[in-house]
């Protein structure tokens, strides 16, 4: 059994190219999707609902988040309602304070109490879960998107801060901690070790996950090989008839 297979965190792909996600769906260890406005912009998106929907329709199993752009508490509560309606499988991604740093606990409640599967996002501290955890329904699930790698930015470990996160959250047994904006392939070990139930990763670092395991001697021969091969190609010259003898 490999280091993967022993893995109890969950695995979401992120991204906004529909021929990703469509390679990512074929892999088992993938368990749901997640994107946002940024990276569908960045991927050229134009129509955000019909692009929602394509990918809804694409991976009809497996759960996909969609995110509120409004900044007005009442608009981002109408915007996840329609957002809600789109698929069975949709978690509607919700900002964890508007713009200017309000805590957008009015819109978290009330979409919860409807029923609607949220996933409340740009979460930095433990403060914030725990404000959470205070309005979100318990009966409903959640997933609780804490940006782990952009606290690690900061100069901060984040791993004391995720368990504090898991322990914060007892309180809502359906509510998952997701480990958001992982910079290292590591960051999957990290969150499951601290008791994370998913991790988003984006398909750069994904790629990565045929090295779990290799052995660190064959890999170093291969990055030696890498070098000797690239200075090669390059025509690199060192004239050493000029060392001194």
């Amino acid at each position: 059994m490999s280091a993967l297979d022993s893995l109890k965190v969950k695995i979401f792909a992120d991204g906004a190219e529909l021929d990703g996600i469509v390679k990512m769906s074929q892999n088992p260890r993938i368990k749901g999707f997640t994107t946002n406005p940024t990276l569908m912009r960045k991927a050229g998106v134009t129509d955000y609902e019909a692009f929602a929907r394509k990918i809804i329709a694409t991976v009809p199993s497996y759960p996909v988040s969609f995110e509120v752009f409004a900044d007005d508490f009442d608009e981002m509560i109408a915007q996840g309602r329609a957002i809600a309606t789109w698929g069975a499988n949709v978690n509607v991604k919700v900002p964890v304070t508007d713009t200017k740093g309000n805590f957008a606990g009015r819109v978290i409640e009330t979409l919860s109490k409807e029923g609607v599967v949220l996933n409340v996002t740009a979460i930095m501290t433990v403060e914030q879960v725990k404000a959470i955890a205070k309005v979100l329904d318990p009966e409903v699930a959640a997933i609780i998107s804490v940006f782990a790698g952009r606290i690690a930015d900061t100069g901060v470990d984040p791993m004391p801060l995720m368990r504090e996160c898991v322990a914060a959250l007892k309180s809502c047994p359906k509510a998952e901690l997701l480990w958001a904006s992982p910079r290292e392939l590591l960051n999957i070990f990290h969150a499951d070790e601290v008791g994370c139930k998913i991790i988003t990763v984006t398909n750069d670092v994904l790629a990565k996950l045929a090295l779990v395991g290799k052995d660190l001697e064959e890999y170093s021969r291969e990055t030696v090989q890498m070098f000797y091969k690239d200075a090669s190609a390059s025509a690199f010259t060192i004239d050493s008839s000029k060392a001194a003898a």
